[in-house]
């Protein structure tokens, strides 16, 4: 099996080598990919989040109104 360098080393300086990987080093940084977004996916989040989400909303519902004003004037 070739390795990296290898694979780059047939190209010319300004080529980019097209680098292929072993099927089975694709399944396992897939599976270690999908582990670790599934992990960022399920967590919770953080209560200073929801604050700072609440706090932008309200400052959102507020400012509708201000802005068709302004739009119109």
């Amino acid at each position: 099996m070739r390795n990296a360098n290898e694979a780059r080393s047939g190209a010319d300086a300004g080529d980019e080598a097209e680098i292929v990987l072993d099927p089975r080093v694709q399944e396992s940084i897939g599976r270690s990919l999908k582990a670790h977004y599934d992990d960022l996916v399920s967590a919770p989040v953080p209560d200073k989040f929801l604050v700072l989400l609440a706090q932008l909303e309200a400052t959102e519902q507020r400012l509708p109104a201000k802005d068709a004003a302004d739009e119109r004037g």
